[in-house]
């Protein structure tokens, strides 16, 4: 936590210094202080911006969480089709790998046509940035049960559910929270995402346009409205990372889940 505190102090030093060394004026960079000041402006209303970031942020927090269970359940799913059956796993794995080689800002806007501009359409596009990284670890994690072991469950007679619970499921909860922290930020973009397309009242997505159309006259807005939606990830990051701490005590820590997550 205390490096975490330094590292933001230290790119604060970074930047007011480069602004000051360069001599960069505030409409290419604003001051941090302008930046949060922002939070504090009065909009036309005489409402405070903080207020109405809150506001759009809880409604992409919502699209986004519920992108992220929808997500999460589909690719645990597909991961164990695919475990059960090679035959499933050699036909459809090469589809939902070239399902992700499609840019996001190519689909979202046919998404929010096809499904409007409601939360329903949101959430779908989060849960396509989230349920590839939980299809691909959670699969991983149910191979990566060592044959022997399985080969001794059978001997003392154990039903397949009971070899996938007391032994398959635990082996592959580290794998699968690897894949839902990188996934909570991803829905967190999805939602975004899916925000940006005409037609959107609510949400991060509709704040950050409508900043980036003044960000000549007023920057700092804008910046402020991305530092809300890093801050959104960076929770349901942290939330992950915490029930993990909680349910997946028995992690080494030198996992090969964890080196997943590294080479991800």
């Amino acid at each position: 936590m205390l490096i975490s505190v330094g590292v933001v102090i230290a790119l604060a030093a970074f930047w007011e210094a480069a602004k000051a060394l360069f001599d960069i004026p505030v409409h290419k960079l604003p001051h941090i202080h302008q930046i949060f000041a922002e939070f504090f402006r009065e909009s036309g209303d005489g409402q405070w911006m903080l207020s109405i970031m809150l506001e759009n942020a809880g409604v992409t927090a919502g699209e986004a969480a519920i992108g992220f269970v929808l997500g999460g359940v589909a690719g645990f799913g597909l991961a164990l089709a695919f475990a059960r059956s090679s035959l499933v796993e050699r036909g459809l794995l090469p589809y939902v790998i070239a399902s992700q080689t499609v840019p996001i800002l190519a689909i979202a806007p046919m998404v929010v046509v096809w499904l409007g501009t409601s939360w329903v359409s949101k959430a779908v596009i989060a849960a396509y940035l989230t349920f590839f990284p939980v299809t691909i670890h959670v699969l991983r994690g149910l191979k990566s049960v060592e044959r022997d072991a399985v080969a001794l469950m059978e001997s003392y007679a154990a039903t397949p559910a009971q070899i996938f619970f007391k032994l398959r499921l635990p082996a592959c909860l580290p794998y699968l929270f690897t894949a839902l922290r990188i996934s909570a930020t991803a829905s967190v973009i999805g939602a975004v995402v899916g925000e940006l397309p005409v037609g959107s009242q609510y949400g991060m997505g509709v704040v950050i346009i409508n900043a980036a159309q003044y960000y000549n006259w007023r920057p700092a807005n804008l910046w402020s409205a991305i530092l809300i939606s890093a801050l959104i990830g960076i929770a349901f990051y942290a939330l992950v990372a915490l029930a993990e701490r909680l349910i997946v005590t028995w992690k080494p820590l030198s996992s090969d889940a964890s080196e997943g997550e590294a080479t991800v």
